[in-house]
């Protein structure tokens, strides 16, 4: 059987091409990779042959030749087509219109290959080698630029009728609140790091006219530098606006998280990115909402962990996607 995958993990700002070796009790080990800036402007098919080129050189120097590799995995920003392996114009891929990847990438390298939005693939790597390990029902939430879900159900990833299940981020939490996924007071727009920038910028403003002075933000010519991470760093500091900017966050989490727990019944939830740096501001709210929204039998079973693979996550992910074929 063969033990070598390789990967693809394309996202707006970087890619990266990833050699995997698979081990006993269902381990992956990352052996090598090459990763390069995408530079999107310079077109789909500039960018997809840096990938193939990088594939081509990465297997090389392992002694490799596509015919020993058992699967490609491609993890992308979504929308795409999972089934026919067409990439559909993801926002911070402008130029991706009806890219038909799966069927390049197999056409140039020889290799069976498989697609998956981001957050789908990202799911598989937390369920397969990280945080989800055991579990038969688990939730991944991205929790970063943006919030959005990759479903493991019944022991298997779930990606709805067209690939469109998980877009939690898009559920109105509120009728009031920040934008996110274009609409105002979306589970995106308290609860992603876009969201908690604007909601900051608007605290702040609050409170600049009522002459408080965050640590953050001490006027408003300082707004456009305020983001989810400063604002964490301060509420780390002591800083009382970003303690509670986070804590109304958190409650915000946790509203969001009772709805996928009654509905889904998971016995995980893996969240990423930002919770996994600053879960201790986000916890106290969360678990309060969640007691309070939650069915009780549902939540008992439910645990709530921040993602484990940290900075090889989209690494892990794109193998995921490729360990599908097994």
């Amino acid at each position: 059987m063969k033990k070598d995958w390789l990967g693809f993990d394309i996202g707006g700002t970087k890619c990266a091409v990833v050699l995997g070796k698979s081990e006993d009790g269902g381990r992956c080990l990352i052996q090598d990779k090459i990763r390069f800036e995408t530079l999107p402007e310079r077109g789909w098919q500039a960018v997809t042959e840096q990938l193939f080129t990088a594939a081509e050189a990465l297997l090389a120097r392992n002694g490799l030749t596509g015919a020993d590799v058992a699967a490609c995995g491609v993890s992308c920003g979504g929308p795409l087509d999972s089934k026919a392996g067409v990439i559909l114009s993801p926002p911070n891929l402008p130029d991706w219109d009806h890219v038909e990847l799966v069927r390049l990438t197999e056409e140039r390298l020889g290799i069976p290959t498989r697609l998956q939005n981001d957050a789908n693939a990202c799911a598989l790597a937390e369920w397969r080698f990280g945080a989800g390990q055991g579990s038969d029902n688990m939730v991944f939430l991205t929790f970063g630029t943006g919030m959005g879900a990759g479903l493991i159900l019944n022991g298997r990833l779930y990606t709805g009728a067209n690939d469109y299940a998980g877009e939690v981020g898009h559920v109105r939490l509120s009728d009031d609140g920040p934008v996110g996924y274009g609409k105002v007071g979306s589970f995106e727009g308290f609860c992603s790091g876009g969201g908690i920038a604007r909601l900051s910028k608007q605290t702040v403003l609050s409170q600049l006219k009522k002459g408080v002075v965050p640590s953050f933000c001490k006027s408003v010519a300082e707004l456009d530098g305020v983001t989810a991470r400063s604002v964490a760093l301060a509420a780390e500091q002591g800083d009382e606006t970003a303690i509670r900017i986070y804590q109304f966050c958190g409650e915000y989490l946790g509203r969001g998280l009772a709805i996928l727990i009654d509905i889904l019944n998971p016995d995980v939830i893996v969240i990423g990115s930002i919770f996994a740096r600053s879960s201790a501001l986000l916890l106290e709210k969360m678990n309060e909402a969640i007691r309070r929204e939650a069915l009780d039998g549902a939540a008992r079973v439910c645990r709530i962990v921040p993602a484990a693979l940290g900075e090889s996550l989209g690494d892990y992910a794109a193998l995921g996607v490729a360990m599908m074929t097994e």
